[in-house]
């Protein structure tokens, strides 16, 4: 049985709107749910990094997912808005508060960089307005080649017919670019009207430009490996490879020896006959 996920449930401030997310996403069929914090920095003055509710603040008893029967796993997520360099602190101790750390660049720089360089989970496209860039296949590739994935968020479509215009572009666009790979689609529910289930979801990325395998992995294979990814990220600071070394066969020096001593001859007697 697939394992759906829905790793951005925007969180608005209301505790008992976030608690009825939770529980709509329990009772469509969501094993696992990320709370996002979106955090845009500024330029001009410092702004501390939001910190995340405990889930024990958030709900006393986990709602059991329909058909599963088992608690609805809670992850907190940080979205952070980009349009500087310097939003993005790859030391901040901050973010390790979070289970799952996200960018969402305004430049092409910006984007480039965080395909590239930056130590993320996950690089959101933008669904409220146009692309305020383009970009190519290769960076994109390479952010597939680290484990980064990309997010598409669909609620905006529901809330306005402008922005349900913008998020069929952007999606068709990188769906088009990146051939379908590692891309999660999210919900970025702010109300639990915005939810939809994840087979609805499903047929709806056929829009976004995606086969029915990608889109089935947008909601279960893909969100998966970000969440391996975020924990290897955390926890991993690297990889050692051991192997057993073969010892050389033995040779013996006298053998050795003779060997080269016939060589030396060899030559001698060319050197004469010219």
């Amino acid at each position: 049985m697939s394992v759906f996920m829905d790793l951005n449930l925007t969180f608005t401030g209301d505790k008992e709107e976030l608690r009825r997310l939770v529980e709509t996403a329990a009772h469509l069929g969501y094993s696992t749910v990320a709370v996002n914090y979106v955090f845009e920095p500024d330029s001009k003055k410092k702004t501390p990094v939001p910190t995340p509710l405990p889930v024990s603040e958030l709900l006393q008893t986990l709602p059991i997912v329909q058909g599963r029967s088992q608690p609805i796993r809670i992850l907190n997520r940080l979205t952070i808005v980009m349009s500087d360099s310097s939003h993005y602190r790859a030391s901040c101790p901050e973010y390790r508060h979070f289970d799952l750390l996200a960018v969402q660049p305004h430049t092409d720089k910006l984007f480039l960089s965080a395909c590239m360089t930056y130590d993320v989970d996950l690089i959101c496209l933008s669904v409220n307005d146009r692309l305020p860039f383009f970009y190519k296949r290769a960076p994109v590739y390479g952010a597939v080649e680290r484990g980064v994935a990309f997010e598409v968020s669909y609620s905006a479509a529901i809330r306005d017919s402008t922005r349900r215009r913008y998020t069929l572009a952007n999606a068709m666009f990188h769906s088009d670019v990146s051939k379908g790979k590692s891309v999660v689609v999210s919900s970025a529910a702010e109300k639990a009207l915005e939810l939809r289930g994840p087979h609805d979801v499903i047929n709806l990325t056929q829009l976004f430009g995606l086969s029915d395998r990608c889109g089935r992995d947008a909601v279960t294979t893909n969100c998966r490996s970000v969440v391996l990814h975020a924990e290897s990220r955390k926890t991993a600071g690297g990889i050692v490879r051991t192997f057993r070394r073969l010892d050389a066969p033995h040779t013996d020096e006298s053998e050795v020896c003779r060997a080269s001593k016939r060589a030396r001859a060899d030559a001698a007697d060319g050197t004469e006959n010219l």
